[in-house]
């Protein structure tokens, strides 16, 4: 018995789990209906609906039947669903309960009590007319791929999204009642069955650029207006995702916020395309921590939004809620600082590139730059605010009149005021090569390049760019006769530099003084016109360090709970398929006929099986059958020396033999 047993024993499991699955797995995936608690058969009218709840009606009333609370429950809930026209569609066509949770909630109320006190009807006949800012159809929906915009689209109704992605991207909603472009973008079991695995309302995304409904994206999250607009930010549009503030971090722009909510599509948007200029982050506004960001930041209340300015100066608060095109239009006023940062998508801007022109255009042949480089550091704050009070002490001294000016800050205020003087900082720390060229000395260090000791020295230094007309008019008209001249005109820029480094102390006078001296000598010396290639400014990366990692975090952490989550629901949704059981018992059915064939041929040849055979000598005979093999293969040769016992052979006797 037991070697049958475990000559079976593939066919026993298989013939088990199919009856399992088919008496316990199977009924389990398809519960009763409510059709079967009325008694009538699926997809019946409303009609007949309520013809059945007559009945139970009658026998309820006439005392004839007294049913229990549960079951009365059952029948008037799926009398009042089912003969609502809109819900009965949902039911039918999509297998959706949308009022399940008043089901359950009625049922822990009452519990045990007597279902006359059971207050009547239980569900709400609510206005189903919908509202939508957007509805898409059937004819519309193969033109929404035409634009180049992201869509995100709401299958029944569902919260308003329209103002967060407000120019971001497009947002739409289907009608259940559009069967044929509901169906489309709902899901579908492996018998075919329609359905919405999180029930309604639904999502579905199309990223920007998407041509066909193959790159559809399903949002399996919770049903949140922050959870839906993070989800949309950070998977379709892979925008940076924006931080809360901590004293650590650098800066620029802090958005105050008493909700709490992540920001909204628009606002990474935008804090993206202003990467260049500022950083941004997010701060929860408590009552208790008021005084705390007054005395920081100067902030009342929220929501608001502070521009951090350079060192020493007062930030910039903006109150109330902000939408995109308000939002656009103050970071651009404050994009800048009042000493800006030297990089290399502000050098052209800033007229600080000898590849470019000055700010005042490109008629301007000679013009300036004073910069300030070094690391980050106390030090070169307190620089940054001793240049940008420079900066005040020369527009101080345009503005006012002639007889109370410092002649000798004149040069320096003209140019400053035609846009032909600029002042920035640069990091020496990142801009390592840009800061060596043109403070190489033997302690460049001290400024430039990674930090080597405790010691930061801020040093400033002013380039003077000059353009030489003619020359750029003849290098138009003229073309290079050969390679080495093309590689000759590249290898320079086109401006020429003079650069001067300034030795003086921090005096905010003295510097301003040192600046007018340089201008007016650039200005009124014929000095040499030296050109040379200036090392490039190290380019930031394209996107911000949020936006390259936000899709990565997002699917190692979100995503792969998300993933490990929808292959169960796929699991689950097989487990739900009647083909199931059959095939296990069918497969049963034939592993038990092929193992049952292969035994019978092992015991009607046992000799030429490679399975052990009925005998029980086998081993014994073995020796036997071999040693016939032998001889019968040896009948009809030769003799030869490989003989047992030659014909004729003697035994020759030996002589002085050591057995005597």
């Amino acid at each position: 018995m037991i070697s049958k047993v475990k000559a079976y024993w593939a066919p026993l499991i298989l013939f088990g789990l199919g009856l399992f699955y088919q008496l316990v797995v199977l009924p389990r995936s398809f519960p009763p209906s409510h059709y079967d608690a009325l008694g009538i058969k699926p997809y019946s009218s409303v009609e007949q609906v309520k013809e059945a709840y007559e009945k139970f009606s009658s026998k309820w009333n006439s005392g004839e039947e007294i049913p229990s609370t549960a079951d009365f429950l059952k029948i008037q809930y799926a009398y009042e669903l089912l003969t609502d026209p809109l819900w009965k569609r949902n039911y039918d066509v999509y297998g959706i309960d949308e009022q399940l949770h008043i089901l359950e909630k009625v049922r822990e109320q009452y519990g045990e009590e007597s279902y006359s006190r059971i207050d009547l009807p239980l569900l709400d006949a609510t206005d189903h007319s919908v509202h939508a800012f957007n509805v898409v159809t059937s004819e519309d929906f193969p033109s929404i791929f035409h634009d180049s915009k992201p869509w995100l689209i709401q299958i029944s109704v569902f919260l308003h999204l329209a103002a967060l992605l407000e120019g971001i991207a497009n947002t739409g909603m289907v009608e259940l009642g559009d069967i044929r472009l509901a169906t489309h973008l709902a899901e579908r079991k492996p018998i075919g069955q329609i359905f919405f695995r999180r029930g309604l309302p639904s999502l579905v995304a199309f990223p920007p650029g998407c041509k066909s409904s193959d790159c559809m994206t399903r949002f399996e999250g919770e049903l949140s207006v922050d959870a839906v607009t993070d989800w949309f930010a950070t998977a379709i549009l892979k925008l940076p995702r924006i931080f809360y503030y901590t004293k650590e971090s650098m800066v620029k722009v802090i958005f105050f916020s008493k909700t709490g909510e992540r920001a909204s599509p628009f606002v990474r948007q935008i804090s993206r395309n202003y990467w260049a200029y500022a950083s941004f982050a997010f701060v929860l506004w408590r009552e208790e921590e008021s005084s705390i960001w007054w005395n920081t930041f100067e902030v009342e209340s929220a929501p608001a939004i502070v521009f951090l300015k350079d060192p020493g100066v007062k930030p910039v608060v903006y109150y109330g809620s902000f939408n995109n095109s308000r939002l656009s239009e103050v970071m651009e006023q404050n994009k800048l600082q009042e000493l800006p940062q030297l990089r290399s998508v502000t050098s052209m801007e800033l007229g600080c590139d000898a590849r470019g022109y000055s700010r005042a255009g490109s008629d301007t042949t000679i013009w300036y730059c004073v910069i300030l480089a070094g690391r980050l550091s106390p030090e070169l704050n307190k620089m940054r605010e001793t240049m940008r009070r420079v900066q005040e002490t020369l527009l101080s001294d345009d503005e006012s009149n002639a007889a109370d000016t410092d002649q000798s800050l004149a040069p320096a205020a003209v140019a400053f005021r035609n846009k032909r003087l600029t002042f920035a900082w640069l990091d020496g720390e990142a801009q390592d090569r840009y800061c060596s060229f043109y403070l190489f000395s033997e302690t460049s260090f001290e400024t430039c390049g990674a930090r080597r000791d405790m010691s930061d020295v801020p040093r400033l230094f002013i380039v003077r760019y000059k353009r030489n007309t003619t020359e750029d008019e003849a290098k138009i008209e003229r073309k290079p006769r050969n390679i080495w001249d093309a590689m000759q005109e590249q290898e320079v820029d086109p401006a020429s530099q003079l650069v001067v480094r300034y030795n003086g102390s921090d005096e905010i006078p003295q510097i301003a003084k040192w600046v007018s001296e340089i201008i007016q000598d650039g200005d009124s010396k014929d000095l040499p016109f030296y050109r040379a290639k200036t090392p490039e400014l190290v380019p930031e990366d394209s996107e911000p360090l949020l936006t390259r990692s936000a899709q990565s975090l997002f699917s190692k952490s979100i995503g792969m709970k998300q993933r490990i989550r929808n292959i169960m629901g796929q699991c689950y949704d097989y487990l739900g398929d009647p083909r199931i059981g059959p095939a296990l018992l069918l497969a049963a059915l034939m592993s038990f006929g092929t193992i049952w064939l292969m035994r019978g041929q092992q015991r009607a040849h046992p000799s030429q099986s490679g399975q052990p055979g009925p005998s029980a000598n086998e081993d014994e005979n073995r020796p036997a059958r071999r040693k016939r093999a032998k001889q019968g293969s040896n009948e009809g040769r030769p003799p030869s020396i490989t003989d047992e016992e030659p014909k004729d052979a003697y035994q020759m006797p030996l002589l002085d033999s050591d057995s005597d």
